[in-house]
């Protein structure tokens, strides 16, 4: 049987070194994302059960998690609402990526309202692996501006391409106005938060899934922790610059 990273164009390394817990119980899903992350170059541990992997998330701390919506012991839904709610995991604040064979719209919802910057549906591609690794490092040189703007996301919210492209313009204008006040802005707590939120918005609109990551957990920071690291601002105006270079080009 010919394996099915054979039938897909090779990829370039990302050279990410991202860590990258994969929860699956299909063992064919499960071999399938490992290899294809290595492939890209990330640290790979799997796991093939629900209360197996928050277990790994709490006591580890990976750059990235996938996780099955449905496996035994606890599916993805559970696993990072528990996650996110211990102060103490070593995960809390990862970026977490569900997977999924099947997807209704009120699911999607609930998965994204409960902190999931995307969701993976199978079978996938090495091409859609390339897309979650641009959650963890957008300014990677060797991501190209269709990682950073999903255009088919865009469309399927905004309706159609005038409408998208009226849209990334807007955002791009928020963008570079945000880069030159991330650092007096980010001193004040509640107006931050606010811009966050509308930025969060506008990400969705645009298909920019990997600065509405670093968004999220901007967000969560402010939240829960009354204040955003240095290291996550720096995250932060790293998938901003790339994601106003992607809408450049």
């Amino acid at each position: 049987m010919t394996s099915p990273l054979a039938s897909t164009s090779p990829a370039p390394p990302l050279l990410t070194g991202a860590s990258v817990l994969v929860a699956d119980d299909d063992p064919g899903s499960c071999r399938f994302l490992c290899d294809g992350l290595r492939s890209l170059g990330a640290r790979v541990e799997a796991c093939a059960d629900g209360l197996m992997a928050l277990e790994q998330a709490r006591t580890r701390a990976f750059d990235l998690l996938l996780l099955d919506c449905r496996m035994p012991g606890a599916g993805a839904l559970n696993i990072l609402t528990r996650l996110r709610e211990d102060a103490r995991a070593e995960s809390a604040d990862s970026i977490a990526v569900a997977t999924t064979a099947e997807l209704e719209p009120a699911e999607r919802r609930e998965l994204l309202d409960t902190g999931f910057s995307d969701i993976l549906l199978k079978p996938c591609k090495v091409s859609d692996l390339q897309r979650v690794l641009a959650l963890v490092q957008p300014d990677s040189p060797t991501i190209g501006a269709a990682r950073l703007l999903d255009d088919g996301a865009a469309l399927s919210t905004s309706g159609d391409a005038t409408t998208m492209r009226a849209l990334r313009l807007l955002l791009r204008e928020e963008l570079a106005r945000l880069d030159q006040e991330l650092d007096s802005l980010s001193r004040d707590h509640g107006v931050f938060g606010e811009r966050l939120h509308r930025l969060r918005s506008s990400c969705g609109f645009c298909g920019a899934a990997a600065l509405s990551a670093q968004t999220v957990l901007l967000q969560r920071q402010l939240l829960q922790d009354g204040g955003a690291t240095p290291a996550a601002l720096v995250r932060f105006r790293g998938a901003l610059l790339a994601t106003l270079q992607a809408l450049d080009s």
